[in-house]
């Protein structure tokens, strides 16, 4: 049951990055997955030990769909970064 969480909220963490980077129309579902859960990842290392975050136990709260999100968007920059050589 956990992976499915993490597939749907990755693939929502990925669509709202891919939104707010205006990256939508060339993101499909699984990408948005990926994008997601690979952010969420990023988010994590980068900037969990700043917020403190809690154990990967805790589940899914609202502060770690914000690091995951923050995490994705970052993700997305850097991939715009060397596709078009700057950061939208």
């Amino acid at each position: 049951m956990g992976i499915i969480v993490w597939l749907i909220v990755g693939g929502i963490v990925g669509w709202l990055a891919s939104i707010i980077m205006r990256r939508d129309a060339q993101q499909g579902i699984l990408l948005n997955i990926i994008v997601g859960i690979i952010g969420a990842m990023i988010g994590g290392w980068l900037i969990g030990p700043m917020l403190g975050a809690g154990s990967i136990n805790d589940g899914i709260t609202v502060m770690s769909f914000i690091v995951s999100l923050i995490g994705a968007v970052i993700l997305l920059a850097i991939v715009n970064l060397f596709r078009r050589g700057s950061v939208r």
